[in-house]
């Protein structure tokens, strides 16, 4: 199991930026691949970026492409997103997850609250 501590959340105006960070402790961070959700009010949980073991290998919601970088430091077992020219659609309690060896993500943190006012 993987214990995930996310970071850097809060309030910016449309057009700014964040910088989200997950710690992670447990399993070594650099065996498995890792994202960042997000859940907006009355809608469902959506993926926002991914990231491989080993970091050579990234995704994005096409909601997010462009504006949105996923990284890892595997040496400080962490990942981060950096988050530009936000909107307010991007409004969301913002997770940080972990996958086991078949990808599956099972280990989530419990979260930071990102909200772009316009």
């Amino acid at each position: 199991q993987v214990q995930l501590v996310e970071s850097g959340g809060g309030l910016v105006q449309a057009g700014g930026s964040l910088r989200l960070s997950c710690a992670a402790s447990g399993r070594t961070s650099r065996n498995f691949a890792m994202a960042w959700f997000r859940r907006a009010p009355g809608k469902e949980r959506e993926r926002v970026a991914r990231i491989s073991a080993n970091g050579g290998f990234t995704s994005y919601a096409d909601s997010v492409k462009g504006r949105f970088s996923i990284s890892r430091d595997n040496a400080k077992n962490s990942i981060v997103l950096q988050m530009n020219s936000l909107r307010p659609e991007d409004t969301a309690l913002y997770y940080c997850a972990a996958a086991d060896s078949s990808g599956v993500f099972v280990d989530w943190g419990q979260g930071t609250q990102v909200t772009v006012s316009s």
